[in-house]
């Protein structure tokens, strides 16, 4: 399954949920869509309760199906509670640290602004979105001016989204470090992630 480039109010309407950011039309109708939208009251299996956490997790991230599978495989092959792992995993990803920390408005414009090359870590050019970055990292806007006014403005336009604890900002340098790894408290806490341990596990 590709990732997903279609409307984002379409999945916020599914899911009567901000899984992308608001739009005035999702703030209108925050219900499913269909004239019985309203009032629907559908009775869902498991299965479909574990699969539409799963859906809204990957789309959070924008993630295609293939790399949501992999993720959860390494976090399942990893010790320790594979729920957070997974979690902390999906956290970690380099357009995910650089949407918390500002330096875009939105994961999928992180992905974007790290695939262009305005990102380095520990100094080197890193262009790959997945990437995973550890503790004591060290992440920057690279010295370009076109880098640095795209992440500047940015940055002023989300100055009410908080920077994790794990994350370390320095926002004059438009540099960061990576002081631990993410706890449970610091990780997306609107999703059920033991109902996609057991929607995987089936």
């Amino acid at each position: 399954m590709a990732r997903y480039t279609g409307p984002t109010t379409r999945i916020n309407r599914r899911f009567s949920q901000a899984i992308f950011a608001p739009t005035k039309a999702f703030e209108r109708k925050p219900h499913p869509p269909g004239q019985h939208g309203p009032r629907l009251r559908r009775k869902l299996s498991e299965y479909a309760i574990g699969l539409n956490e799963k859906q809204k997790l990957r789309y959070m991230y924008g993630m295609t199906e293939k790399q949501f599978r992999l993720t959860f495989e390494k976090a399942k092959n990893t010790r320790g509670v594979t729920g957070e792992i997974f979690l902390q995993m999906l956290e970690r990803r380099l357009d995910s640290v650089i949407y918390r920390l500002g330096f875009a408005k939105s994961r999928a414009a992180a992905r974007q602004f790290v695939a262009h090359g305005h990102i380095a870590v520990n100094g080197k050019k890193t262009d790959i979105p997945s990437f995973i970055v550890k503790e004591g990292d060290e992440i920057e806007v690279r010295e370009r001016s076109s880098s640095r006014q795209l992440a500047t403005r940015c940055m002023e336009e989300s100055q009410a989204r908080t920077v994790p604890e794990w994350l370390n900002l320095n926002a004059d340098a438009l540099k960061a470090t990576v002081n631990h790894l993410p706890s449970t408290d610091e990780t997306e806490d609107s999703i059920n992630v033991q109902l996609i341990v057991e929607y995987y596990s089936r």
